[in-house]
């Protein structure tokens, strides 16, 4: 969400912003202890809380896809977890549904490919992530391209959601739950023992295990790295311990993501820049990154091969004359 829509939104919703939201904004979270997880959701939850009529959710999906289509982005692949909205669009199919169809209308106006991550919340029981990833079966091929699983890693073990995820396999869905935050490589190495995750959310702290690091690179499961993410929730202090360079270099795939740029600032196009500026990647290996995230997404084969056509032309190009 843009943060001026948030603002608008708040105002005319009757819903009051804390500091953090508006003057703050971006706000530091530092969410590595219960402290700051529990500010981080209760401003997540304060932003989800001015989404109120279907025409908000008509609104977000347009205007994320409009900036994401000015970066320079062909497919935006965004998560959601129905039951987080059911009460106010009338259950979780109904919410399902308008999401999807607002992502219809967001796609054919920017020309943005636009796929849907249903996802399962850790701190809620696990049938609700069983019914959850039935929900998705239902719409595999209609927009649903993946199963996920969200929330702080400290509040619940992936071993306890996978049924949810095998009933999401059955239906080809990519398996892609968040692990390896604010928890070690064992919360990483459970996700791709249990949940046979096709890509992680975060996983950056899998270079704590040299073996399990080996294991992403030989399995080629891709990370989903965040690096301004990982500095506003107190992963790492500062951006160059952020270990993009390593596990890059070590053969992991890697999708680079700007996590929420609502809550955390910059958007994808600047994570590129801090690739580039902080950890040194050379052109063709920024087309490399490029190229990872294409193939690691739930994109149809066609708009793969369009967006890395796209990619080989812009590490063709030459130098722009200053």
């Amino acid at each position: 969400m843009r943060h001026a829509t948030l603002v608008e939104l708040a105002a005319a919703r009757g819903v009051h912003l804390p500091h953090a939201l508006v003057e703050e904004w971006p706000p530091r979270l530092r969410a590595t202890d219960e402290r700051g997880w529990f500010r981080f959701q209760r401003l997540y939850d304060i932003a989800r809380s001015v989404l109120q009529t279907p025409e908000d959710l008509y609104r977000l999906l347009l205007e994320t896809a409009e900036d994401e289509r000015d970066a320079g982005t062909g497919w935006l692949e965004i998560q959601v977890d129905p039951s987080g909205y059911a009460s106010r669009f009338g259950g979780l199919t109904a919410t399902l549904e308008l999401i999807l169809d607002a992502a219809r209308v967001a796609e054919t106006a920017t020309g943005v490919g636009i796929g849907v991550m249903v996802a399962a919340n850790r701190t809620r029981h696990p049938l609700d992530a069983k019914t959850l990833a039935r929900l998705a079966v239902q719409y595999a091929g209609r927009g649903v391209v993946s199963f996920g699983l969200n929330n702080d890693e400290r509040r619940g073990r992936a071993l306890d959601f996978e049924g949810a995820f095998r009933i999401a396999r059955r239906a080809d869905l990519l398996s892609a739950p968040h692990g390896g935050e604010l928890s070690g490589p064992r919360s990483v190495r459970e996700c791709l023992d249990l949940l046979a995750a096709d890509r992680v959310g975060h996983g950056v702290r899998a270079v704590e295990d040299p073996a399990l690091v080996d294991r992403l690179a030989a399995q080629g499961v891709t990370l989903e790295v965040c690096p301004t993410s990982n500095v506003g929730l107190g992963v790492v202090d500062d951006l160059h311990e952020v270990p993009l360079r390593r596990l890059f270099d070590a053969g992991v795939p890697i999708a680079l993501g700007a996590d929420d740029p609502l809550l955390f600032g910059p958007r994808l196009a600047e994570q590129y820049r801090i690739a580039r500026e902080v950890f040194g990647f050379s052109d063709p290996e920024l087309a490399e990154l490029a190229r990872m995230s294409i193939r690691a997404s739930g994109a149809p084969e066609a708009r793969k091969k369009e967006l890395l056509a796209g990619v080989d032309a812009w590490l063709a190009a030459p130098e722009p004359v200053v």
